[in-house]
């Protein structure tokens, strides 16, 4: 009996501790819910109180929408809100895939024309071709009421195996016709071009980081390999980043022995390596990577574990400055919340973000600034004295605090900073004079068989003629200014020229062109050719 009395006066301050201790953790969690739920209630009776008393009509759509993006200014430059209108498209950019009708366009003269046909696609199956013209869409009348982009991709896309009628007229022959085009998966292509530059220089460009890069990658890495490729040229500049992931993938081609590409580490999530994990095919030729202000994210993330392994050279200018890790969160309304949650740290353990401190506003003008201190266009001055010193694989000192420094520098093209030139170049009077001029030389630009006989052969004086009568109508400058912009280096007939490439064989005539002038690309060649590329990844 004593035995029982002994147990039961231990058990009732243990159950009397346990109670306790239970009621604290409800107490808490309730309080926590009872904090969120006032919360809530108070933006709920904010909206509500506009909705019933404003002076004006607003929708509460847009009121929520408001409060979200208010709540993310506090927070980083790349913690976003996405609306429902928005994320398929985001989503979209990122899966590398949709279901259309295969084929790339310009508004020209009001008109929908063909600028290229996606190989092996559905319009290339039915004979559209470059030159041609879409006047309907099925009983859509497209041609000469003012058509929108945004419009003609409504009309052009839907859902996998569904048909489509086109009306075309081809602007060469003048022959009309109507097609019926079955839609099917089309891919949003991140490899941008795939060549030799010379007997043993491959060059690759990936636009972006999309969840069929490594995919495109292999392929075009082997073939270039099996066409006698000793040194590649990446080409990442403008590149925005995207999914870690392929960016890794493609790292693990040139990296070997388990080799750390990146870390992932944050206040709230633990930190997570990503390693190299196969041999890759090109561990062994000479490497060299192309960056600029422009290239971000992923592209920094494969550029600093090549430059912190030694395993090429960095050339260009200072990249964007993007360590931060966004994972994507799906709401109720159809929309997400893109929210950060972690930093990259490269090989080194260099976190490549730059500062946010002053604003967004202060973050987004980061090119005006470098523009403004001239980093851009000859002084390689990135801000060191805040900025700790890490050491690559072999010693070579390198720096954290905003992005990845090039090993070796090439400043900014002047040619952008014609203000005048560059806007022609970029507007419509462009594409209608280069489209004339296509149309009414085709018969003998299709003579060029090949990218490399357009390249030696094309002679584009009458083409720099059209498009100086074009840039003279278009511009209120005396002719003596114009002619002095058009001069202003060979970069405008060179953009003239590959432009025109781009109509006969896609974009790997483009930048066959277009590689054979950039002084980025001169420089690499150069790089990699001398001395100058052991020395630097030599530490020398």
């Amino acid at each position: 009996m004593s035995n029982n009395k002994s147990r039961y006066n231990i058990r009732i301050p243990l159950l009397f501790s346990l109670t306790m201790v239970i009621g604290m953790v409800i107490g808490f969690q309730l309080k926590d819910s009872l904090r969120n739920t006032e919360s809530k209630n108070k933006i709920d009776q904010i909206i509500n109180l506009i909705n019933e008393k404003y002076v004006d009509t607003l929708k509460s759509n847009a009121l929520y929408e408001d409060a979200v993006n208010g709540m993310l200014q506090n927070l980083d430059p790349h913690s976003v809100y996405i609306s429902p209108d928005e994320l398929a498209a985001v989503n979209e950019d990122l899966d590398g895939s949709f279901f259309g009708i295969g084929i790339e366009f310009a508004i020209i003269d009001d008109t929908i024309r063909v600028t290229s046909v996606i190989p092996k696609g559905p319009s290339e199956k039915v004979g559209l071709v470059v030159g041609d013209a879409i006047l309907k869409v099925e009983d859509s009348l497209v041609a000469g009421n003012n058509i929108t982009s945004d419009r003609i991709v409504k009309l052009l896309r839907g859902q996998q195996h569904s048909k489509v009628k086109v009306s075309l007229l081809n602007c060469i022959n003048h022959q009309s016709r109507l097609v019926t085009i079955e839609r099917d998966e089309i891919p949003l292509v991140s490899l941008d071009a795939a060549i030799m530059l010379d007997d043993h220089t491959g060059y690759i460009k990936i636009n972006r980081f999309s969840a069929t890069t490594y995919k495109e990658f292999l392929p075009a890495l082997k073939n270039l390999k099996q066409l006698g490729m000793t040194n590649l040229i990446l080409d990442l500049r403008d590149n925005p980043g995207g999914l870690l992931n392929e960016a890794i993938a493609v790292a693990d081609e040139f990296l070997d022995d388990k080799k750390l590409i990146v870390y992932t580490q944050g206040s709230k999530s633990t930190k997570e390596e990503f390693h190299a994990e196969k041999a890759g095919i090109f561990e062994k030729g000479k490497l060299a990577v192309l960056v600029d202000e422009g290239a971000a994210s992923a592209s920094e993330i494969l550029s600093g574990a090549i430059q912190d392994w030694d395993r090429g050279v960095i050339i260009g200018r200072r990249t964007f400055g993007k360590g931060l890790v966004q994972e994507q969160f799906e709401l109720a309304n159809g929309g997400a919340l893109r929210l950060t949650i972690a930093r990259y740290y490269t090989p080194s353990g260099r976190c490549i973000q730059r500062s946010y401190a002053k604003g967004k506003d202060d973050y987004e003008e980061d090119f005006e600034h470098r523009l403004a201190s001239g980093e851009l266009t000859g002084n390689d001055s990135l801000a060191q004295a805040d900025s700790a010193k890490y050491f690559t694989n072999h010693k070579r000192v390198v720096y954290g605090g905003g992005g990845i420094k090039p090993d070796v520098y090439v400043p900014y093209d002047t040619l952008l900073f014609n203000k005048s030139l560059l806007n022609f170049i970029n507007s419509p009077s462009f594409q209608n004079a280069l489209w004339h001029y296509y149309v009414t030389h085709s018969n003998s630009l299709k003579s060029f068989t090949t990218k490399q006989d357009f390249l030696q052969h094309f002679d584009s004086k009458e083409l720099l003629q059209e498009m100086m009568y074009a840039y003279y109508k278009s511009n209120p400058l005396p002719p003596q200014k114009i002619i002095l912009n058009i001069s202003s280096g060979n970069q405008f007939e060179l953009q003239l020229k590959a432009s025109v490439a781009r109509y006969l064989f896609r974009n790997d005539g483009y930048y066959t062109v277009f590689t054979n002038g950039d002084e980025m690309v001169k420089r690499a060649l150069q790089v990699l050719k001398d001395k100058q590329y052991l020395m630097v990844i030599d530490g020398k």
